[in-house]
């Protein structure tokens, strides 16, 4: 005689609980099977607790089974039902608020030096230059990080190709991103893209406190700080509260470029900050079919800039269609070879000969 589901529920429908209730009117038959001579079945209890309370019962609903015309073998499992495991959620990590109070200006652990790279105005290709130079001195094996310092307009995450947000393992530290061989910071890792930083000058500060002093740099030959352009919190709160090796200041040759890049040029002194020499981007256009250059915003006024405040030009770059195709695809020119990469790589030795990388 084979024994049927309804035969075993039967049998259970006689095992009682404590409160005279039978596991069947509880509803807690789980899973249950009829194979040929063997019945399976799970007794499923509210809680954790109770179930520790169910092994007698547990035994009783088995001995039951077996007793069953037609069972060879019973076999029945014990668990408990209760609220999903929930999952760990990553700690949250805010970004920007009031600077804390500093005895004095500061440098991240492991790191040996700080460049800040500024201008005076925007457009003149600072934050390219920034991660081109970070590339081309990690490739000449300097251990480098880049700090995306232009909360209003960070343009890093796009240039270096990164678009992931860093982790938090206590939701105080932050784990910086790698690419290209560097170790990159930016506010754009924390945002949406396309999303507004609407800031006054605490939060700022707040901000950049947090990226020079919560990210975990390791250990670093040197951190590049690509500025937003002007003279404002960020480069304030940048010269006073850390201890910075010096800094780079972009300019293009024309005279408006040259105007405001000797603003910075007395900020950073007005700081105490040494400028360890001067940039010249956008220094010509080589047409790529006659080879004939051709000087689209002057010539020379960086260099002659150079010359009188008696620091060294770094490097002249010229408009490259190249360089802009690169930074917008997310690799940067200075990490592939040709003309370009060449000039950056120059820039970087000079910089690493000199003792400023």
């Amino acid at each position: 005689m084979s024994v049927t589901k309804a035969d075993v529920e039967a049998a259970l429908a006689r095992v009682a609980l404590p409160d005279g209730k039978s596991l069947v009117a509880h509803d807690l038959i789980r899973a249950l099977t009829v194979e040929g001579d063997t019945v399976r079945f799970v007794i499923e209890a509210p809680s954790p607790e109770v179930a520790r309370q169910m092994g007698p019962l547990r035994d009783a609903a088995e001995q039951a089974v077996k007793q069953l015309p037609g069972v060879g073998a019973a076999h029945v499992a014990l668990t408990a039902h209760g609220p999903a495991e929930k999952k760990p959620e990553p700690p949250s990590l805010k970004i920007g608020g009031h600077p804390k109070p500093q005895t004095g200006p500061t440098r991240p652990a492991g790191v040996q030096r700080i460049l800040a790279i500024g201008s005076g105005k925007g457009g003149v290709g600072k934050s390219t230059v920034s991660s081109n130079l970070a590339v081309a001195l990690a490739r000449a094996g300097r251990k480098v990080g880049l700090l995306d310092a232009d909360i209003y307009g960070p343009s890093q995450p796009r240039m270096m190709g990164v678009n992931k947000r860093p982790a938090s393992p206590d939701g105080k530290t932050i784990i910086p991103l790698h690419a290209h061989g560097v170790t990159l910071m930016s506010i754009g890792f924390m945002l949406e893209e396309g999303k507004a930083v609407v800031w006054r000058g605490p939060m700022l500060m707040g901000a950049l406190q947090q990226m020079l002093g919560q990210v975990e740099w390791g250990a670093l030959d040197v951190l590049l700080v690509d500025l937003p352009p002007g003279t404002g919190d960020v480069q304030l709160t940048l010269c006073t509260k850390s201890e910075l090796t010096g800094a780079i200041v972009v300019s293009t040759p024309q005279d408006v470029a040259l105007i405001d890049a000797r603003k910075a040029l007395d900020m950073f002194a007005t700081l105490s900050t040494p400028v360890l020499g001067l940039i010249e981007n956008m220094s010509m256009f080589v047409c790529p079919d006659c080879g004939s250059e051709h000087q689209i915003f002057g010539q020379g006024g960086v260099a002659a800039e150079a010359e009188r405040l008696g620091v060294p030009l770094l490097g002249a770059l010229p408009i490259d269609l190249e360089t802009r195709l690169a930074g917008d695809g997310g690799t940067p020119v200075a990490a592939g070879d040709g003309p370009m990469a060449d000039a950056y790589a120059r820039i970087a030795e000079r910089l690493i000969k000199d003792g400023m990388a």
